[in-house]
């Protein structure tokens, strides 16, 4: 435009020789295009590994190679479904001799398939007049499996914290309900154990020892609905209590008792069997995978109804949900009524770190104010719903998002020595 207003202002005659400048830019254009490289002769690959575990930050690895004349760098991006994150949106990869290689960094954001199915390459022309682009269809699948990171990485020391070889093989005498031995009294053991008919034919002392019972049931009722499909910190609850319910399995695995799972939304969705053996946490971990998403309200009197239906004996129930609204609430509650009669109940909920925020904050305006007296209701809700758990004798841990699997342990193992089952 300065080019051609200039050329009409000092040769008005000739104003039609502007059309020079333009013509030549369209030529130049036309140029560019055609030299270099063509964008069929680009090629990508993307290599990813196999499965992750949801919530683990990963590597892919994008190949590019650009046949004939090719430029010095190229801008990809790359398109996952929803499942993973990824960061490579126009990042720019240097060539060397037209191939070259770059990571991309992705995470793992829910359980499922993850499906990378397109890349886009682009460059600009030798003269950066043009931009040329091709589209590459892929068909790179990563398996996204439950977190049983903690297992490998936390498994031993929570073993060495809380003595539980120890308690499989010391602590267990003298604090079960099964018996286990008959030995002499020595000073400090319990009076009342003493045996009295064997002591008089034996003419000492004797006191039997016990050992905690093996073999208990333990059942993950895992809630599905629509609210444990919430994020927290990044990651769904939903996942956040499959992690902590794998690490415990696979403790009470090691400790010799049976355990099953049951998911549930509005109604049961995932019912299986009790397993025992540390060599069947595999199956669990499958079945684990198989916990879908769901946006269905979670329906408490159908699902742990018909989950007592199918025990036969007392068992430890391990209940994972969460509640926003007292209507929801009070299903729970009746339906926990129910279950502690016969069984003994564990309910297991995050906090709510969000409104405990909103709650600290200081407010700043009226609008804050009103949140801070709404989230205050909502918590002196959720606390009163919790407490009616807990006097109706069911246990409640409430724990942070990162801190619940330990709890969820240490909650097991206490229950455990106390022989409350």
């Amino acid at each position: 435009m300065p080019v051609t207003l200039i050329v009409a202002l000092l040769v008005p005659g000739r104003w039609y020789a502007a059309l020079a400048w333009p013509v030549a830019v369209l030529a130049l254009v036309l140029a560019d295009g055609l030299r270099g490289a063509w964008p069929a002769a680009a090629s990508a690959r993307l290599t990813a590994p196999g499965h992750v575990s949801v919530g683990e930050d990963f590597e892919a690895t994008v190949d590019v190679a650009i046949a004939g004349q090719a430029p010095r760098d190229v801008q990809f991006a790359v398109r996952a479904n929803g499942l993973v994150e990824t960061d490579g949106e126009g990042a720019w990869l240097a060539l060397a001799g037209g191939k070259g290689t770059a990571r991309v960094p992705m995470r793992a954001a829910r359980r499922g398939t993850a499906l990378v199915d397109r890349v886009w390459l682009r460059w600009r022309g030798p003269l950066g007049l043009t931009w040329k682009q091709r589209a590459l269809p892929l068909d790179t699948r990563i398996a996204i499996l439950p977190d049983i990171r903690p297992v490998h990485e936390r498994g031993a020391q929570i073993f060495q914290r809380h003595a539980i070889q120890g308690l499989m093989a010391q602590v267990d005498r003298g604090d079960g309900a099964d018996f286990d031995a008959l030995v002499e009294f020595r000073s400090g053991m319990d009076r009342r154990a003493i045996d009295w008919k064997h002591s008089a034919r034996l003419l000492k002392l004797h006191v039997k020892e016990f050992r905690s019972e093996r073999n208990n049931q333990i059942v993950f009722a895992v809630d599905a609905g629509r609210q444990m499909s919430d994020p927290v910190a990044g990651l769904s609850r939903l996942d956040r209590v499959v992690s902590a319910m794998l690490l415990t399995a696979w403790v009470a695995l090691k400790l010799g008792d049976r355990v099953a799972l049951h998911a549930f939304d509005s109604r049961p969705r995932i019912a299986s069997g009790l397993i025992s053996g540390a060599a069947a946490f595999g199956e669990l971990q499958r079945l684990a995978a198989r916990i879908d998403y769901s946006g269905e309200e979670t329906n408490y009197t159908h699902a742990l109804t018909t989950l007592a239906a199918r025990l036969t004996r007392r068992s430890m129930i391990i209940l994972f949900t969460e509640f926003t609204d007292l209507t929801s609430a009070d299903f729970l509650v009746r339906a926990a009524a129910r279950l502690v009669e016969t069984h003994l109940l564990l309910v297991v909920v995050l906090r709510d770190d969000e409104l405990e925020s909103i709650v600290d904050r200081a407010p700043e305006n009226a609008d804050d104010v009103t949140r801070a007296v709404t989230a205050a209701a909502l918590l002196r809700d959720r606390l009163m719903v919790l407490t009616r758990l807990r006097h109706l004798g069911a246990h409640v841990i409430e724990a942070e998002y990162d801190r619940v699997a330990d709890r969820l342990v240490e909650g097991y193992v206490d229950l455990k020595r106390r022989n409350l089952l």
